[in-house]
């Protein structure tokens, strides 16, 4: 037997029954945290209990989207689910990415339940040195 402790959570999993299955099937969002190393910029998110191949991404143009799913690890129809906290069905994340990231070259790594994305800085937005030229550089013409 599990006990339960938590009043509102209780009531979340009343709501969601009552609701029924319909509401499994909106988008959810996933944690997510972003930082930048170096040249490129580290976007990991949370999906524990999703296999590798329930993970969807996609770059259109600036949008990155990372779509995964979690389905159900208990499918025997003999069983009586006595505490289902962990959520169920399709989660969504969309980030606008900035004109300056390569998004030709994002990496992806998925390990221990979390989704690594690495997206490099592209060449044309590093800073670069512009080297200034003054008269000795120029050839003179005598008439």
């Amino acid at each position: 037997m599990l006990m339960r402790t938590d009043p509102f959570r209780e009531l979340d999993r009343l709501t969601q029954q009552l609701t029924g299955p319909a509401t499994w099937s909106r988008p959810s969002t996933m944690a997510m945290d972003a930082y930048r190393v170096g040249d490129e910029y580290v976007v990991a998110f949370d999906l524990p209990g999703v296999s590798a191949d329930a993970i969807d991404i996609d770059v259109e143009r600036n949008m990155l989207t990372v779509s995964a799913e979690r389905r159900p690890t208990v499918k025997a129809d003999d069983i009586q689910m006595e505490l289902s906290e962990r959520p169920l069905g399709v989660f969504t994340r969309q980030i606008v990415l900035a004109d300056t990231l390569d998004t030709e070259r994002i990496q992806a790594d998925y390990d221990a339940g979390v989704l690594t994305l690495r997206i490099p800085i592209a060449e044309r937005a590093k800073p670069r040195k512009i080297t200034v030229g003054g008269r000795a550089d120029r050839k003179e013409i005598d008439g």
